[in-house]
């Protein structure tokens, strides 16, 4: 590959984990942001969104060279609506380099030549030292015009150079700033994550190699196994499959797996047989209740648990359970791993789960390529039972947020004003958000199709109260939140999605 010369401004198309190639500009990163080590690499900041990341340079190509190709291989709207921020940015920039020309043009008549720009070649370790000034790179950075993620998926006819993603430091500072000034939302990320680190005793806390892969994901050369074809799993199988894992399926409704079977998945009759047939087997059940007895039951999981035999526990529990299933897993020679995920069906179809992990740090990592096919960014957040808390915090903060959204609606409502129109307005100020927005638009289109059951919120609610009083913590939002959804379950709710909540305000 030809050797890539880049210096600050230069626009280039940019390849970031399993994200499509994406424009992007080369800028200055934050003074307190430290270059990776390794190979060389370039900071970049993404039009049409508000990420920056380093980029080694290996995956990075200029822009126009290759702005045909680009625009060919990848049709989406919210990519259309970054090249569209690009070529408003290159418009402005041409317009004020005219001005510029216009103004200078007869003072400096005569004079010599400005002397060209040095290049900043791929081996120059002080590229992005002393770069622009914080107002010029303010006044051309491309502008943000969403928060959203990047489209998923890796686009065909474009090849980049794969590289390990194990240990790979480049993109353990990627993020999604919420501010124009990158090193103000930076810090206290960072800053959150030591105190987490002290507070929980975990041996890391970091983005997981989903962030980190270049180029398409190399699928591990172990046997997986997975139990639980609902919601969320059958997004989670069907996303190991096209990345070439081997898997074999069970579902206590056999019926399920008839899909999956097609795609080349193999077919365990029991948990036992799947577990003693695969090297690593996950399992993504409904509650406490069915992740006991999946392991513990007739034909259970523990029954194929041999020395080595890993077991990734997916289901959101309460830490109780999970501490229990460690724990007999390991008493058998198993290994043991918890890793919940924060998201929902769609999110589980397109691959952008959040995955938060605890356990045994080496099956973690052992599932690397596994959590890239399923996720956007996993954490490993140290021992068992840590990731049971942290996903039923995560899950209480949403279904307390979704029954005040509904409850919003409603008063809106009775007191004569337009939905539509408190949705528009709080679109447009500090809490737009996709959740928000797809959420409001299904209830009053009157769609409750499920892509997180209500009673699963319920449940996940009720065992956040529940924890809160473990530790003698009050959760007075929470326990408000969980007496609208409970009436809502006795409207029948329950096998509709979490925003059926609002019909609990309107009966």
């Amino acid at each position: 590959m030809a050797t890539v010369h880049l210096r600050i401004g230069d626009l280039v198309w940019g390849k970031l984990g399993r994200y499509p190639p994406w424009p992007g500009k080369v800028v200055s990163p934050p003074k307190d942001l430290k270059k990776p080590r390794g190979k060389k690499c370039f900071f970049v900041k993404f039009f049409g969104t508000e990420d920056h990341a380093w980029i080694k340079v290996e995956q990075l190509k200029p822009y126009h060279p290759h702005k045909e190709e680009m625009i060919k291989i990848n049709k989406g709207k919210r990519f259309q609506q970054a090249v569209d921020a690009v070529e408003e940015y290159l418009k402005k920039a041409k317009g004020k380099d005219q001005t510029h020309s216009d103004d200078k043009s007869k003072s400096d008549k005569g004079r010599k030549a400005a002397k060209p720009m040095k290049i900043i070649e791929e081996d120059d370790e002080d590229a992005f030292k002393g770069g622009s000034s914080d107002k010029e790179q303010t006044d051309s950075d491309p502008e943000p015009s969403s928060v959203r993620r990047l489209v998923a998926g890796t686009v065909s006819g474009f090849k980049w150079e794969s590289s390990p993603v194990k240990d790979d430091p480049h993109f353990h500072h990627f993020l999604l700033s919420q501010s124009e000034k990158p090193a103000s939302s930076m810090e206290p990320i960072t800053k959150r994550l030591k105190i987490v680190e002290e507070d929980t005793g975990s041996t890391s806390i970091q983005a997981a190699d989903s962030t980190a892969i270049n180029g398409s994901i190399t699928p591990t050369d172990k046997r997986i196994g997975f139990l639980g074809l609902g919601l969320m799993g059958s997004g989670v199988v069907s996303n190991l499959l096209k990345m070439g894992h081997v898997v074999t399926v069970w579902n206590r409704t056999a019926e399920k797996c008839d899909l999956f079977i097609q795609e080349g998945a193999r077919l365990g009759r029991t948990p036992a047989e799947v577990v003693s047939l695969c090297d690593i087997t996950f399992s993504c059940v409904s509650d406490p209740k069915a992740a006991r007895d999946l392991v513990l039951g007739p034909s259970g999981v523990l029954q194929g648990i041999r020395p080595g035999k890993c077991y990734v526990e997916m289901s959101t529990v309460d830490p109780e359970t999970t501490t229990e299933l460690a724990q007999v897993i390991t008493s058998r020679g198993g290994r043991f791993l918890e890793a919940p995920v924060s998201g929902s069906q769609q999110l589980s179809n397109d691959g952008m789960l959040v995955i938060v992990a605890a356990g045994d740090r080496s099956v973690y990592e052992d599932c690397s390529s596994c959590f890239q096919a399923m996720g956007k960014t996993s954490f490993f957040i140290g021992e068992a039972g840590n990731a049971a808390r942290m996903m039923l915090i995560l899950n209480m903060v949403q279904g307390s947020f979704m029954a005040t959204i509904a409850e919003g609606l409603t008063l809106a409502q009775a007191t004569g004003q337009s939905q539509q129109t408190f949705l528009d307005i709080l679109c447009q100020g500090q809490m737009a958000s996709t959740f928000v927005d797809q959420k409001c638009q299904n209830i009053l289109q009157g769609n409750f199709k499920p892509d997180y059951y209500l009673k699963h919120i319920q449940k996940d609610l009720r065992l956040a109260i529940s924890m809160g009083d473990s530790v003698n913590h009050p959760t007075p939002m929470a326990a408000a939140a969980n007496e609208v959804y409970k009436r809502a379950k006795a409207l029948d709710q329950s096998d509709n999605d979490m925003s059926a909540v609002y019909r609990a305000y309107i009966h």
